[in-house]
This record gives structure tokens, C-alpha cells and sequence, in this order.
């Protein structure tokens, strides 16, 4: 019998009324993410990040800590997404900010880097693939070391 991965329990442990949103979201962007990033739980949330194998300096926060590209996380009003491109990309920030009217009705709310969906129905999935498509793990680690 296969043992169930952390990502999968989370997965499996998503209240329901968020159940269906959050795997659509889940699925969407490890559909369309470039190749290299993997899913693991990192700070209570699902991430996607670049492995130590392939980025062995890793998170400069947290030693052997993979670095860290988009998280998803099921909260108790809404679900969110940390794209971290988006906090230190500002072409990405604002190509994603002035697309977002056209694909949702609702109002953008959005922090630095987190982006809330308050109305799970409303997750805009097209837009997402993307954003989420746009940077390569070589892109994201070469953004990030620029940075610090």
C-alpha cells in the first residue's frame, strides 16, 4: 500500500465548502508551472519550490530549506496564494494586476506577495496558469539572488 505524501493529507484535509476551489487551484498550477519547482508542505502550506538538488543554497530564512516559489494555503475565510515573483518582479506585479479585471468580477485583494480569494468560485484559473507559467526555477533563483 503506497503511504499518502504530506501534500496529498493536505489536499485530503481541505474543509469542504473550499475542497473543490483549492484542487482546482492545486492542480492548475502544478499543471502549468515550468518544470523544476516540486510540491511540499512548507510553513503549514502547500509549496511549490526549488528543490536543495537543484538550489542547494536554499532559503536564506531557514538553513536546508528549499527555496520557496508559490505557496497555497486553505485559511478559514478564503484561500490564498503567495507568489513570491510577484513581490520582487514589478513588470510581473503589474502585468498581473492590470490583467486581473479581465478575468475576474471581483475586487483584486492583494498583499505584497499574497493574493486572497475570498469567493472560492470566483478563482480566476485561467489568469493563474498564467502567472504562474511565466518564471523558470533558473529565472526565480536568478530574481532571488539579486535580491540578496
Amino acid at each position: 500500500m503506497k503511504k499518502r505524501s504530506e501534500v496529498e493529507m493536505y489536499l485530503a484535509d481541505v474543509d469542504s465548502d473550499k475542497k473543490e476551489a483549492f484542487e482546482n487551484l492545486f492542480h492548475t498550477i502544478q499543471k502549468h508551472l515550468p518544470k523544476g519547482f516540486e510540491p511540499i508542505i512548507q510553513y503549514k502550506m502547500i509549496s511549490f519550490v526549488v528543490p536543495l538538488s537543484t538550489y542547494p543554497s536554499g532559503y536564506h530564512c531557514t538553513a536546508n530549506t528549499p527555496l520557496p516559489f508559490i505557496s497555497i494555503a486553505a485559511q478559514k475565510k478564503y484561500i490564498s496564494l503567495y507568489h513570491m515573483g510577484l513581490y520582487v518582479d514589478t513588470s510581473l506585479y503589474q502585468w498581473f494586476t492590470s490583467e486581473y479585471p479581465n478575468y475576474s468580477k471581483t475586487k483584486l485583494d492583494m498583499g505584497k506577495s499574497c493574493i486572497r480569494f475570498k469567493k472560492t468560485t470566483e478563482i480566476p484559473l485561467e489568469l493563474i496558469a498564467q502567472l504562474v507559467s511565466k518564471m523558470s526555477p533558473k529565472e526565480w533563483i536568478a530574481l532571488y539572488e539579486k535580491q540578496h
